[in-house]
């Protein structure tokens, strides 16, 4: 049998490639990574048009004064310049936290509240948490609509204040009626649905705990507060940050319950549900100033920022800090088990 020669400096069949070096990449090689790329391609396709165009046409749009038909004139920062004389967006953005303040801060307490109790041995928990959920995948504006009638000077919140020997609260024509309407309507929508965020956190934390605080005599006000919080920390940032970005867009509940036809007369009386966005959308798709709107757009994403790294270091705290009271309770019953 002929003995086929190789040439000198080829290669063995078996021999591998040095360390260090790949062979090249064939055309098959290629299109076999060809179909997971076009699976996910819609995905970033969508989000390239209807995500980041927008956010980049919007800082392209902030510096030019444009009615959304005719030619763009460009005029640098004139708008941010005109937004920080703007009295009536001063005014929004008061009333913005003003409702802010009003609706966060008792929802969560509520929705902790609430988790807590669903997360003791009660009947039909099941049942409680859909109809927790319900409120937060219910239209807003035909919910809105019903708050409307609610608050309305002879609605039934008035005929329950009446009812009980009390006057009559003007909850769409005075101020502070105004804010608490649109705060106890995002109250509604939300409470249950941070309740289940919290209800999860709660489920995470080892039954031990709370056996260590039972054993110890704590009450549940002190699990709660010993027990639940130092370890929820990283729930309660979550809720937190997004219930202040919600809570700084607030647009639905102000736009529907005072909504008008004239220009300039949006939130209310007095512009008291005035909001931030609100007055966005008054502005570009009212008066046509898209400039003006896309230049307040960019304002509220700075202020939302500034509050979600507030809500960072005041919710997140330090290492050092995170379980206080966990950390004694287990010692003392590993003491008692001693014993």
């Amino acid at each position: 049998m002929a003995t086929v020669l190789e040439p000198a400096g080829a290669p063995a069949a078996d021999e591998k490639p040095p360390a260090g070096r790949t062979e090249p990449t064939t055309p098959g090689g290629r299109r076999r990574h060809l179909p997971p790329l076009l699976a996910i391609s819609p995905f970033y396709v969508l989000f390239a048009v209807f995500g980041a165009f927008p956010i980049l046409f919007s800082v392209y749009l902030s510096f030019q004064d444009w009615d959304g038909i005719g030619d763009m004139r460009y005029v640098g920062l004139k708008q941010y310049g005109w937004l920080l004389q703007d009295s009536v967006f001063w005014h929004s953005v008061l009333n913005t936290f003003e409702i802010w303040f009003l609706s966060t801060v008792p929802m969560l307490f509520l929705a902790l509240v609430l988790a807590f109790l669903l997360h003791s041995q009660v009947r039909f928990a099941g049942a409680y948490r859909v109809a927790y959920f319900v409120p937060n995948v219910t239209s807003m504006v035909a919910m809105t609509v019903v708050f409307g009638s609610v608050f309305a000077q002879a609605g039934l919140a008035n005929s329950a204040l009446r009812a009980i020997g009390l006057d009559g609260v003007g909850w769409l024509s005075s101020e502070w009626g105004i804010k608490s309407s649109v705060s106890i309507m995002i109250i509604w929508r939300w409470v249950g649905y941070n309740a289940l965020i919290f209800l999860a956190g709660l489920q995470a934390i080892p039954t031990e705990h709370f056996e260590a605080a039972r054993v110890d005599g704590a009450n549940s006000r002190q699990t709660l507060f010993r027990v639940v919080l130092p370890q929820l920390r990283p729930v309660v940032l979550f809720a937190a940050v997004t219930s202040t970005i919600n809570g700084l867009q607030i647009f639905t509940e102000s736009q529907v319950l005072f909504q008008s036809t004239d220009v300039g007369t949006t939130g209310g009386p007095g512009q008291e549900g005035m909001t931030i966005v609100l007055y966005l959308w008054q502005k570009a798709f009212k008066e046509h100033q898209f400039g003006y709107g896309a230049a307040m757009g960019w304002v509220l994403f700075a202020i939302i920022a500034v509050f979600t790294v507030i809500n960072w270091r005041l919710v997140a705290g330090s290492d050092d800090d995170r379980r206080p009271g966990i950390a004694g309770l287990l010692r003392r019953k590993g003491a008692r088990r001693g014993r």
